[in-house]
Protein backbone atom coordinates (compact mmCIF):
# COMPACT_ATOMS: atom_id res chain seq x y z
CA UNK A 1 0.00 0.00 0.00
CA UNK A 2 2.78 2.37 0.78
CA UNK A 3 4.63 1.94 -2.32
CA UNK A 4 0.85 2.56 -4.42
CA UNK A 5 0.76 5.55 -2.49
CA UNK A 6 4.49 6.57 -3.60
CA UNK A 7 3.76 5.45 -7.13
CA UNK A 8 0.62 7.91 -7.42
CA UNK A 9 2.56 10.81 -5.67
CA UNK A 10 5.46 10.50 -8.20
CA UNK A 11 2.49 10.13 -11.16
CA UNK A 12 1.38 13.42 -10.24
CA UNK A 13 4.75 15.19 -9.79
CA UNK A 14 5.57 14.17 -13.49
CA UNK A 15 1.88 14.83 -14.56
CA UNK A 16 2.51 18.47 -12.70
CA UNK A 17 6.37 18.75 -14.06
CA UNK A 18 4.69 18.22 -18.14
CA UNK A 19 1.97 20.52 -17.61
CA UNK A 20 4.33 23.25 -16.11
CA UNK A 21 7.21 22.24 -19.27
CA UNK A 22 4.60 21.90 -22.06
CA UNK A 23 2.53 24.87 -21.18
CA UNK A 24 5.99 27.61 -20.97
CA UNK A 25 6.88 25.91 -24.08
CA UNK A 26 3.58 26.79 -26.03
CA UNK A 27 2.83 29.67 -24.58
CA UNK A 28 6.33 30.99 -25.68
CA UNK A 29 5.98 29.26 -29.02
CA UNK A 30 2.20 31.31 -29.39
CA UNK A 31 4.42 34.60 -28.21
CA UNK A 32 6.87 34.04 -30.29
CA UNK A 33 4.76 33.62 -33.78
CA UNK A 34 3.06 36.35 -32.39
CA UNK A 35 5.67 38.67 -32.31
CA UNK A 36 7.66 37.55 -35.60
CA UNK A 37 3.94 38.25 -37.07
CA UNK A 38 3.84 41.25 -35.73
CA UNK A 39 7.09 42.57 -37.06
CA UNK A 40 6.33 41.29 -40.26
CA UNK A 41 3.86 43.92 -40.34
CA UNK A 42 5.24 46.79 -38.67
CA UNK A 43 9.04 46.63 -39.84
CA UNK A 44 9.45 49.59 -41.38
CA UNK A 45 7.51 51.92 -38.71
CA UNK A 46 9.62 53.95 -36.31
CA UNK A 47 8.77 53.11 -32.89
CA UNK A 48 8.47 56.88 -30.58
CA UNK A 49 10.27 55.98 -27.21
CA UNK A 50 9.06 59.46 -25.78
CA UNK A 51 5.56 58.16 -25.04
CA UNK A 52 4.19 55.14 -23.74
CA UNK A 53 1.36 53.05 -24.74
CA UNK A 54 -0.12 50.57 -23.06
CA UNK A 55 -2.46 47.83 -24.82
CA UNK A 56 -6.27 48.75 -25.53
CA UNK A 57 -8.53 48.15 -22.23
CA UNK A 58 -10.08 45.27 -25.30
CA UNK A 59 -7.17 43.63 -24.83
CA UNK A 60 -7.23 43.03 -21.08
CA UNK A 61 -10.63 40.39 -21.92
CA UNK A 62 -9.73 36.81 -22.66
CA UNK A 63 -13.09 36.33 -24.92
CA UNK A 64 -11.84 39.35 -27.24
CA UNK A 65 -8.38 38.40 -27.16
CA UNK A 66 -9.58 34.52 -28.10
CA UNK A 67 -11.16 35.97 -31.03
CA UNK A 68 -8.62 38.61 -32.05
CA UNK A 69 -5.99 35.73 -31.91
CA UNK A 70 -7.88 33.17 -33.81
CA UNK A 71 -8.90 35.78 -36.52
CA UNK A 72 -4.90 35.97 -37.06
CA UNK A 73 -4.45 39.50 -35.53
CA UNK A 74 -0.28 39.40 -34.34
CA UNK A 75 -0.99 41.32 -31.08
CA UNK A 76 -4.22 39.40 -30.06
CA UNK A 77 -1.92 35.71 -31.06
CA UNK A 78 0.83 37.77 -28.57
CA UNK A 79 -1.87 38.80 -25.79
CA UNK A 80 -2.91 35.07 -26.38
CA UNK A 81 0.20 33.57 -25.18
CA UNK A 82 0.94 35.74 -22.45
CA UNK A 83 -2.62 34.65 -21.03
CA UNK A 84 -0.97 31.00 -21.53
CA UNK A 85 1.66 31.86 -20.12
CA UNK A 86 -0.56 33.12 -16.92
CA UNK A 87 -2.60 30.23 -16.84
CA UNK A 88 0.05 27.43 -16.82
CA UNK A 89 0.96 27.82 -13.20
CA UNK A 90 -3.19 28.84 -12.05
CA UNK A 91 -3.63 25.07 -13.71
CA UNK A 92 -0.77 23.34 -11.79
CA UNK A 93 -2.55 24.83 -8.74
CA UNK A 94 -6.15 23.78 -9.53
CA UNK A 95 -4.42 20.43 -10.36
CA UNK A 96 -2.68 19.70 -7.66
CA UNK A 97 -5.59 20.70 -5.69
CA UNK A 98 -7.42 17.81 -7.11
CA UNK A 99 -4.43 15.50 -6.43
CA UNK A 100 -4.53 16.19 -2.89
CA UNK A 101 -8.39 16.29 -2.88
CA UNK A 102 -8.14 12.58 -4.35
CA UNK A 103 -5.36 11.68 -1.57
CA UNK A 104 -7.07 13.13 1.45
CA UNK A 105 -4.28 15.01 1.98
CA UNK A 106 -6.44 17.59 4.02
CA UNK A 107 -4.23 20.11 5.31
CA UNK A 108 -2.67 20.72 1.46
CA UNK A 109 -6.21 20.62 0.65
CA UNK A 110 -6.97 23.76 2.25
CA UNK A 111 -2.98 25.95 2.05
CA UNK A 112 -3.69 24.66 -1.53
CA UNK A 113 -6.90 25.94 -1.81
CA UNK A 114 -6.06 29.33 -0.03
CA UNK A 115 -3.10 30.01 -2.79
CA UNK A 116 -5.51 29.16 -5.68
CA UNK A 117 -8.28 31.34 -4.08
CA UNK A 118 -5.65 34.01 -3.63
CA UNK A 119 -4.39 33.64 -7.45
CA UNK A 120 -7.91 33.20 -9.30
CA UNK A 121 -8.69 36.36 -6.98
CA UNK A 122 -5.96 38.73 -7.93
CA UNK A 123 -6.71 37.31 -11.81
CA UNK A 124 -10.58 38.94 -11.51
CA UNK A 125 -10.17 41.67 -9.73
CA UNK A 126 -6.83 43.17 -10.63
CA UNK A 127 -7.79 45.12 -13.56
CA UNK A 128 -11.06 46.87 -11.22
Amino acid sequence: MYQQHNLREREVEIFVSKLLKYGVMIATGIVLFGGISYLSHHFRETPNDQIFRSEPPTFRNPEIITISALSGRPRGIIQLGILLLIATPVARVGFSLLAFIRQRDYLYVIITLIVFSGLIYSLIWSHS
